[in-house]
């Protein structure tokens, strides 16, 4: 759901700017109690990770594929603050180097793909994880539903930036009816890629999932009327788990999805270029050119290499690398700013 230059005029592209950089600046103010020692190394594989398997184009009607916005599968493996930020930096690698999604159209794409699914999907999963069982079940199953209603969402929350400022004359019924339709089924694909990451992580390492924290509560016992712990006073607390085992295999993942499966990726349009093209959305953006259309990674190859499974696997490759590069040194940023503040804090 990239929107491109041209799609959304100048002035309501400006104020999307504007409300993307201030929810940005939020989220890092707020990322800073979400970044511990567990979720600070694996925010830049998320980033990574979801620029991964959203080049993975799957089918979802005639003439019509879907990818990954990757907001839900973010806001429950590091928390909504995070997650915001773990979208941003997709959205601007692709931007930048891959010349994917306008750049006047970067704050769109960061409310629409970032924020509202985030929020939606945060909200609802917070919501469902109060009804159902306390189990790793109950939260894939929360995540499935957070996941399928965000990207509806999303959805309509272009359809409404796009009455406002819309560049063509196009019945907004006409656009909100659409669009719906396309990504309610593009969100069951979103649901079942997000519901599975999620429950491949709490198979192995259910501390590592932000949206689990509290799955499980230390076993009581009860002596003399009074609950206590059931392990013994004197056991030594046993160490924190490295999270490097589930990192490494998430950065290989990742890498062999941008660098093998993504060759066989549906090269239909996706959801909102098939609206767009249909209900002539995009008649104005062909006077637009993407101001990083020169990029030697653009539209996913590498410039210069002939062959079309090597240059789109490089291409993928590199942008795994280049965001996982990015997202880690942001995340540790924010991190060493929270330590710092405690540290402050104490003294």
């Amino acid at each position: 759901m990239h929107v491109p230059d041209g799609f959304i005029n100048a002035p309501v592209s400006a104020a999307a700017g504007v409300a993307a950089a201030a929810a940005v600046a939020v989220s890092l103010r707020g990322a800073r109690k979400e970044l511990d020692e567990k979720v600070a190394p694996l925010a830049g594989l998320v980033a990574a990770f979801v620029f991964a398997v959203q080049m993975l184009n799957f089918p979802v009607a005639a003439g019509t594929s879907g990818h990954l916005l990757g907001g839900a599968l973010a806001a429950v493996l590091v928390g909504p603050w995070t997650g915001v930020l773990c979208i941003a930096v997709v959205l601007l690698m692709q931007g930048v180097l891959f010349a994917d999604g306008g750049l006047t159209a970067l704050g769109v794409n960061i409310t629409v793909m970032g924020v509202v699914t985030v929020v939606v999907a945060h909200l609802l999963f917070r919501g469902l994880r109060l009804v159902l069982p306390r189990t790793r079940g109950g939260v894939t199953a929360a995540t499935f539903v957070a996941a399928l209603v965000s990207v509806p969402a999303s959805a309509a929350a272009f359809t409404l930036i796009y009455a406002v400022g819309g560049t063509t004359d196009v019945p907004i019924g006409k656009v909100l009816t659409a669009m719906l339709g396309v990504h309610v089924l593009i969100g069951i694909g979103e649901a079942v890629i997000t519901a599975l990451t999620v429950g491949a992580v709490l198979a192995v390492r259910p501390d590592l999932v932000h949206g689990a924290r509290g799955l499980t509560a230390p076993l009581k016992l009860r002596v003399d009327g009074e609950l206590v712990d059931a392990a013994p006073a004197e056991t030594p607390a046993a160490a924190p788990k490295s999270p490097k085992k589930v990192w490494i295999g998430g950065v290989v993942t990742a890498l062999v999805l941008a660098g093998v499966v993504s060759f066989y990726a549906s090269a239909s349009p996706d959801g909102l270029e098939k609206v767009a093209a249909d209900q002539g959305i995009d008649a104005k953006a062909e006077e637009y050119e993407h101001a990083t259309a020169d990029s030697p990674l653009a539209d996913y190859g590498v410039r210069g290499v002939d062959s079309a499974r090597l240059s789109g696997g490089l291409a993928g490759v590199i942008g795994v690398g280049v965001t996982l590069a990015v997202g880690t040194g942001a995340f540790w940023a924010v991190r060493r700013r929270r330590a710092a503040a405690e540290t402050g804090a104490r003294v």
